[in-house]
């Protein structure tokens, strides 16, 4: 891939301030689907009208976002960056057309896009969605399922694309720079094997990429009983059901253990127990919404219904391997 020809410095700080809406959803189609015909395609313009914008968009905000080639377009650090900025803008837009409009009447209405992993969106959202839906019906909940592996649902929540991330937060790996956020329980792990075995702590351990340690690392460096995992799954729907075939063991949080199959006994690990922190996160700007403050005084109101610790054993952070 080649780089398009170097811009000039910007000529004042005010240049980028001149980006139009319409500026924005094109660069943040151009970086979605990585090149400019497919860009032109889903936005209805012409190749040249999106290439036109984007070295306009370039020249207002002084640098190069996108390498173009043969395979398409490549954000740049810089590219990168911008779309994030572009959605999270565009998305204030939308706020702001909503909110307006919704003013004399006291009402919100539009959608809110949370990020969640999965055993929080399975067993922690669908009480809170649904008082949410009897006090605000115009709000129109998008959930998706994030891994927390990466960057994971903040991840979502800092590049635009989440309004409220439910992710796994704690002392040692605080809410990302640049986000708010809040715990609002800890969840205990539990030892959890076939019901009825005389030796659980003998099994295999069984486990799964998400679990990848950074919680219970600590606590898990000093247990000489844990072995090696020898069946790593992709979720842990997988590892329980293994588990109630007896195929081994495995050390869970609470929120993965609701509804656990028939057959499968749940052991407490002790006072000295590690625990993982679930809480919210969201942007500063989207923080004084309407739509967003709603969700987070339900999350908060869920924290005596999810069935798990509000405070107490080690935490140790953030399950991040990126």
């Amino acid at each position: 891939m080649t780089a398009s020809a170097p811009i000039p410095p910007a000529l004042t700080a005010a240049a980028a301030t001149d980006l139009a809406p319409h500026e924005l959803r094109i660069l943040v189609a151009v970086d979605r689907e990585r090149g400019f015909s497919a860009a032109a395609t889903v936005l209805g313009l012409t190749q040249s009208a999106v290439s036109h914008s984007i070295r306009g968009t370039e020249r207002k905000v002084g640098a190069v976002l996108f390498e173009r080639g043969r395979k398409g377009a490549t954000p740049t650090a810089a590219g990168t960056a911008a779309a994030a900025h572009a959605r999270r803008v565009l998305r204030l837009l939308d706020i702001l057309a909503a909110e307006t409009r919704g003013a004399e009447r006291g009402t919100v209405a539009g959608p809110l896009r949370i990020a969640a992993f999965r055993s929080a969106a399975l067993y922690l959202l669908p009480s809170v969605l649904e008082r949410l839906a009897a006090r605000h019906p115009g709000i129109e909940p998008e959930v998706f399922v994030v891994r927390e592996l990466g960057a994971g649902t903040a991840g979502e929540v800092a590049e635009g694309r989440a309004d409220v991330g439910i992710a796994t937060i704690g002392a040692i790996s605080p809410v990302p720079a640049g986000l708010i956020g809040d715990v609002l329980f800890d969840e205990p792990y539990s030892l959890v094997h076939l019901a009825g075995h005389p030796t659980p702590r003998s099994l295999p351990l069984v486990d799964w990429h998400e679990n990848c340690g950074s919680y219970t690392r600590q606590w898990w460096a000093r247990q000489d009983w844990i072995p090696k995992a020898t069946v790593l799954t992709e979720d842990d729907a997988a590892v329980l059901s293994l588990v109630s075939r007896g195929l081994g063991m495995a050390i869970m949080p609470a929120l993965s253990l609701n509804e656990a199959p028939d057959g499968i006994e749940i052991t407490d690990l002790g006072p000295e127990r590690p625990t993982r922190s679930v809480g919210y996160v969201t942007t500063p700007e989207l923080a004084s919404s309407v739509s967003v403050r709603a969700l987070i005084r339900e999350l908060r109101a869920a924290r005596s219904e999810a069935g798990v610790e509000t405070g107490g054993a080690e935490s140790v952070g953030w399950c991040h391997t990126g």
